[in-house]
């Protein structure tokens, strides 16, 4: 390998280059990740241990050195166990980024088809739904107001939420690609009471509600009558035809797919 420059004794090549620059872009994403969280100190306490162990192993300190280097692996060790829920969404957040996503395929196909089938069983059983599809713009603020899940999307896991019995079941399900995020979310209620000359109830409203506010899909169950319906950009559609509903869902799914990945190439 080709020497770029020197300092001192100590000749700098363009892989050292390449290889520092990938540590700083990892520990500067860690920071940003970690910084409003108590984990972002103890990150902060590793590293110094660790910069201080490359002086004394340098310096020939062996003493000090293995005991830096014991406090160092019990460190680490009470960093994972302490902040576990810290590092949970620090990973959830680099699955959902574009970067991961080139690698690994969605597998929103098979969450629509787990969607669709829990909303013509709750449609058949006049159980109330509301579930809510990502699109571009961030609901961090809805999702805060709901119980945090961050669980892969099943038929049974929906079932589940918004049984009657469930104490989950009073509130919106969010949908991040594959992901339930959170359950039981409180949805802003649009001012509209009727559209489409029918009068809506809560669930109608709520869904409307932030379809009007956020760039999202809402879907709709009605408990009372059984009704499928689906709000986006402000608007509803009501008493959706269940031979023509999985379709409908998929189209409007489909192009808010192209309309993330759109926005996130710019």
């Amino acid at each position: 390998m080709i020497d770029i420059f020197s300092i001192g004794f100590v000749n700098i090549t363009l892989m050292d280059l390449v290889d520092i620059g990938i540590i700083t872009i990892t520990f500067y994403w860690l920071y940003r990740s970690l910084k409003n969280t108590v984990a972002i100190q103890i990150l902060f306490g590793l590293v110094i241990i660790v910069s201080v162990s490359f002086i004394t192993e340098a310096a020939n300190l062996k003493s000090v050195n293995w005991i830096l280097s014991i406090i160092k692996d019990i460190w680490l060790i009470a960093f994972v166990v302490l902040f576990q829920p810290e590092l949970r969404r620090l990973l959830l957040k680099l699955t959902r980024s574009p970067i991961f996503n080139l690698f690994v395929r969605s597998k929103i196909s098979e969450t629509i088809d787990f969607v669709i089938e829990a909303s013509i069983e709750f449609s058949e059983k006049h159980v109330g739904a509301l579930i809510v599809f990502t699109r571009t713009q961030n609901v961090e603020m809805t999702v805060d107001t709901g119980i945090a899940l961050n669980a892969s999307v099943s038929k049974e896991l929906l079932a589940s939420i918004f049984n009657t019995k469930s104490p989950l079941h009073d509130g919106a399900v969010i949908i991040d690609n594959q992901m339930i995020i959170a359950a039981r979310c409180v949805l802003p209620l649009s001012t509209v009471t009727r559209y489409d000359k029918k009068n809506l109830g809560t669930r109608h409203r709520a869904g409307l509600g932030l379809s009007e506010q956020v760039d999202t899909i809402v879907l709709i169950v009605s408990e009372e009558t059984g009704n499928i319906s689906i709000a986006e950009s402000g608007t509803i559609d009501i008493d959706i035809p269940k031979d023509q509903f999985p379709a409908i869902l998929r189209k409007r799914l489909a192009e808010s797919t192209v309309s993330y990945e759109k926005a996130n190439k710019k």
